[in-house]
């Protein structure tokens, strides 16, 4: 039996996000971009523009290597491209899939940067990828069905930040995934390289009995920088590295 495909413009997983009584949270979107951030005050302004700023950086790599949008694989970049697009084809080249798997993860952390200037909390989500600077201890749910409410979460201590939570998954959105897996969520410093990994992880996941290879291989790339990694599949989950999972 086919596993249901879960497609909800309307991200209605972001009304259970909470907040502190002194963060504000708002929605930016442009074009195909669509971010939900928490900040300290409320900086639409300031994120639109940097949201022009990241799209504007891509569009015009696009027009100079095409092959950088579309491709499947990893793409090679000049040495003098756009430290954003240096890498995403970094993270790529390690993950072994193409550029624009890093894409949500990029521009998350692109935009959280610009911010932080602004206020020291700043949380963007970009379709379930996150990056996040905090000055305490942050939950993040692991939804792995849209339709109920998330049982499990990680718990995440003010020292580690920042850092980048990334989620791929073959039953929910619209991201190109090759598996068929419930959910693939990585930790990682770098929300670029977290995108790529968390999509490269997620495309081995065709079956439970997939779940240790997903686990071996995050093992793997735990050199170019992933921290962690929780695999679900039906009923079956995994989980390794610098991960605390809470009850929700």
């Amino acid at each position: 039996m086919s596993k249901k495909i879960h497609t909800d413009h309307t991200r209605g997983y972001r009304d259970n996000i909470s907040l502190s009584n002194k963060e504000t949270s708002f929605q930016v979107v442009v074009e195909h971009t669509d971010l939900f951030i928490v900040a300290e005050k409320a900086l639409k302004e300031e994120a639109l523009d940097a949201v022009h700023e990241i799209r504007g950086i891509l569009q015009a790599h696009f027009v100079l290597n095409p092959d950088f949008a579309t491709s499947l694989i990893p793409v090679p970049v000049p040495d003098d491209v756009h430290p954003v697009i240096k890498a995403m084809a970094a993270g790529a080249f390690a993950c072994g899939v193409g550029p624009m798997a890093a894409v949500a993860g990029a521009v998350a952390q692109y935009v959280a940067g610009k911010l932080l200037p602004f206020s020291s909390n700043v949380i963007v989500e970009n379709g379930g990828d996150i990056y996040m600077h905090s000055t305490s201890t942050r939950k993040v749910a692991l939804l792995s069905e849209p339709g109920s409410s998330a049982k499990i979460g990680l718990s995440i201590e003010a020292e580690a930040f920042p850092l980048s939570i990334c989620s791929s998954s073959g039953t929910i959105g619209h991201s190109l995934s090759l598996g068929s897996g419930d959910l693939v969520t990585v930790r990682a410093k770098d929300g670029r390289f977290a995108d790529a990994a968390a999509t490269s992880l997620a495309n081995l996941l065709k079956s439970p009995a997939d779940v240790p290879l997903v686990i071996d291989k995050a093992r793997a790339l735990s050199e170019h920088g992933l921290d962690g990694v929780f695999v679900q599949y039906d009923s079956k989950i995994g989980a390794w590295g610098d991960l605390e999972l809470i009850a929700l």
